[in-house]
């Protein structure tokens, strides 16, 4: 693989939540059948597509499979009232060690941000939930990035400028479990984009999509960034 940048310039850390910080045990899949239902489609056939595009905005996938912006939208609301409802009966939970690479990370002078491609009012009944709302220096959705979320570079970059944590894009370090994760990071110029196989997608689709590095779980993460580390792939 390409090198990266010497580790020891990572400043900033753009993490996806769930599938990578955060076990939401399949609560995607269900908020989405349950949405389809709500519009009296039967989810089975779209399923197939969902997981394709795990980590993508949820509103844009709901435009992929209606065709229809109001029908989509209608959809997306369904779909954010669902997954609440199934975050708030407790089926959600951290990955283990995530709230502490989250610490460990930034002791060590680095700037983190939790990124989604969930609407806001769903991200932050995840957060509250964990008890999350201070874990990170900064927490983004794709309305924060003018709308676009994954596979576009648009929620690292926000996080960029939101933060100024960095001064060059390869000194910022990627981490999600999905495709999109990896196309993102890598398009944004990430010097890090590490795929971690605690969610939706598996080895060799992280690293045919730009991943750097492919790690067990975000917990390996801190020693990948450690100055002393060597190359993980």
């Amino acid at each position: 693989m390409d090198e990266t940048p010497a580790n020891t310039a990572v400043r900033l850390v753009v993490l996806d939540m769930a599938g990578t910080t955060v076990a939401d045990g399949g609560l995607v899949e269900d908020a989405f059948a349950a949405a389809a239902r709500a519009l009296g489609e039967d989810p089975a056939p779209m399923l197939g597509h969902v997981r394709a595009t795990m980590g993508e905005s949820k509103i844009a996938v709901f435009r992929h499979l209606f065709g229809d912006e109001q029908r989509a939208r209608r959809a997306n609301t369904a779909f954010e009232k669902a997954y609440a409802e199934l975050v708030a009966a407790g089926r959600i939970a951290p990955l283990p060690g995530a709230a502490e690479t989250v610490g460990a990370l930034r002791a060590s002078g680095r700037t983190v941000v939790l990124a989604t491609g969930f609407a806001r009012t769903t991200q932050d009944a995840v957060l509250d939930a964990l008890g999350w709302r201070d874990l990170a220096d900064l927490t983004l959705c794709p309305a924060d990035a003018g709308g676009r979320g994954r596979p576009h570079p648009d929620l690292v970059l926000t996080a960029l400028l939101r933060t100024r944590a960095a001064d060059d894009v390869r000194q910022v370090a990627v981490a999600g479990d999905t495709a999109y994760d990896m196309l993102s990071g890598a398009r944004a110029g990430a010097g890090i984009v590490a795929g971690v196989l605690t969610g939706a997608h598996d080895r060799d689709r992280l690293t045919a999509h730009g991943a750097t590095h492919v790690l067990d779980s975000v917990a390996d993460l801190p020693a990948l960034l450690a100055p002393s580390a060597e190359a993980v792939t």
